[in-house]
């Protein structure tokens, strides 16, 4: 059924029965459940709580509470989801006229009748044959692409804050939420930059405070802050030196091209242009001295502009957790993504589930670092591949589209088998390849990534990535163009993401497969 009123037609439902809450393994979805798990703890809502990281494990989930489930579509406008009438239709039975009325009636009376009902039903055959095809049209356009609209956490959040029960730990949870969407590229900088609008809104409401009571705060405190000033565009700067930081984030690591000696060079100069001493650069950025910190971001943003960056600093929230800690939201979407996606042996899905679950409450602080550790290393590991990549020229250009393969034996390759940390990985390597090739037409094709999923099994993860333009809409179209290239060169794939554009693919299939895309989007 469709949805318009989440707190009628969802909330008032569920709120008397036991649910049944299926999450997905990303940071938005965590957040959303967060959200929701709060709620249902205000209403002593019982509920059972089932991770699911693709199709197949939704409809296991599926099958074995078929009985009691009820399938819930939120419309969304920003979506541009169909209206129901232009998809479904009810069907209407044809009433059926034996002629024989019985009422004495002259047979030119009859006859005259039975025309007009043979018009009629005529019509309706029109009307019914011209909405299909206008169904085909609307859901051939819908389905084409792969795209984001609001985040599940906003969406939820919106739902607690109508009940008049949103707390302060949710609004940060639909920060967070809305962070993920930006960290992954998942949706435009004008939506972003919307819905931060939205939420600076309610950080106000949450957050105001009198003079008077700034010395009142206890150590247990809780407190959201909009970064009025902008923050630097750099990842964990304030849990890392701010050189890793500048080495690890994919925007100035592609604008130096930090895989080149020139690069290295560019960088040393960057810091020359600031007058910052490579000793304060080097070390923790908490340990650097308060002068230097005090006007660091007019610094950064000063010379970054006269190396060609315009973009260094960014609109986001910030978390206090007493007097200790603070993190920003972009920190623990990092941290909780490295947590869910974590490649140890000794750990499953579900336990990786639990894990990045915990660390979004502030109960939790350790998890959160365990997180940020787990987060530097894999940063690490995007940008030594990146520079493999490009010092080897890994990525070629098949005709319609770039494509890349990561070799089994490649250091770190096992961190990449996931799909967040592979789609994060490709979108990266774009970034860089755009900015370092001299070729024009390379620099407006998308991306196809493979990486080893399974030795013995013998499969690898494909994800295909949109072009990397100024103009992007963040619509992906590899989603249903996978699915086309595997039917027609009968590849064995599988396609049990919920996204769309990462899909598994045996080995052996690998080149036809490709040869298939390759005709497909010529």
């Amino acid at each position: 059924m469709f949805v318009s009123d989440f707190r009628k037609e969802f909330y008032e439902v569920v709120q008397n029965q036991r649910v049944l809450l299926l999450v997905a393994l990303d940071v938005d979805a965590l957040c959303a459940c967060k959200i929701l798990q709060a709620l249902f703890q205000c209403d002593h809502v019982q509920y059972t709580l089932v991770p699911v990281s693709g199709w197949q494990e939704l409809e296991t989930a599926f099958l074995e509470h078929k009985e009691q489930i009820k399938l819930l579509i939120k419309q969304d406008d920003d979506l541009e989801v169909p209206a129901y009438d232009d998809i479904f239709r009810d069907e209407e039975e044809d009433e059926e006229h034996s002629g024989n009325t019985g009422d004495g009636s002259e047979p030119s009376e009859k006859r005259t009748r039975l025309e007009e009902e043979i018009v009629a039903q005529t019509m309706k055959r029109r009307e019914r044959r011209e909405w299909e095809a206008r169904r085909r049209d609307i859901l051939f356009d819908y389905e084409q692409y792969e795209y984001h609209g609001t985040s599940s956490a906003m969406v939820i959040f919106d739902l607690a804050w109508m009940m008049s029960k949103d707390l302060n730990d949710m609004l940060w949870w639909a920060i967070v939420g809305l962070t993920d969407q930006w960290v992954q590229d998942k949706i435009t900088q004008m939506k972003y930059v919307t819905d931060v609008g939205i939420l600076q809104r309610h950080v106000s409401r949450h957050n105001h405070r009198d003079e008077d009571e700034e010395n009142a705060l206890s150590v247990d405190c809780m407190r959201i802050s909009f970064e009025y000033d902008p923050s630097l565009r750099l990842v964990l700067y304030q849990h890392w030196s701010l050189h890793d930081s500048l080495c690890n984030t994919c925007y100035t690591a592609a604008r130096f091209k930090l895989w080149s000696v020139h690069g290295q060079k560019r960088l040393q100069e960057f810091l020359a242009d600031m007058g910052l001493p490579l000793k304060q650069v080097k070390q923790k950025f908490q340990s650097m001295d308060i002068s230097l910190k005090e006007n660091l971001r007019e610094m950064i943003e000063e010379s970054a502009n006269k190396f060609g960056m315009k973009d260094m600093r960014v609109q986001t929230f910030s978390i206090h957790f007493g007097f200790k800690h603070k993190f920003l939201a972009s920190d623990v979407v990092f941290a909780t993504m490295s947590l869910m996606e974590s490649p140890e042996k000794d750990s499953s899905g579900t336990n990786n589930f639990i894990q990045a679950l915990d660390s979004l409450s502030r109960s939790n602080l350790d998890k959160l670092y365990l997180g940020l550790e787990l987060a530097k290393k894999q940063l690490r590991a995007t940008q030594q591949t990146i520079a493999s990549c490009l010092c080897t020229n890994l990525v070629i250009s098949q005709g319609p589209f770039l494509y890349c393969s990561l070799m089994e034996g490649t250091p770190d390759v096992m961190l990449f088998s996931k799909p967040a940390s592979l789609s994060l990985l490709s979108r990266h390597l774009l970034k860089s390849f755009v900015c370092s090739t001299k070729n024009r037409r390379c620099k407006l094709l998308p991306l196809v990534m493979a990486a080893p999923l399974n030795v013995e099994q013998g499969t690898v993860t494909v994800v295909g990535v949109p072009p990397e333009t100024d103009s992007s809409d963040k619509k992906n179209f590899f989603g249903r163009a996978f699915e086309k290239a595997a039917e027609g060169t009968n590849s064995r794939t599988l396609h049990n993401y919920f996204d769309l554009s990462v899909i598994e693919l045996k080995a052996e299939d690998r080149s036809k497969f490709l040869d298939g895309l390759i005709s497909l989007l010529s």
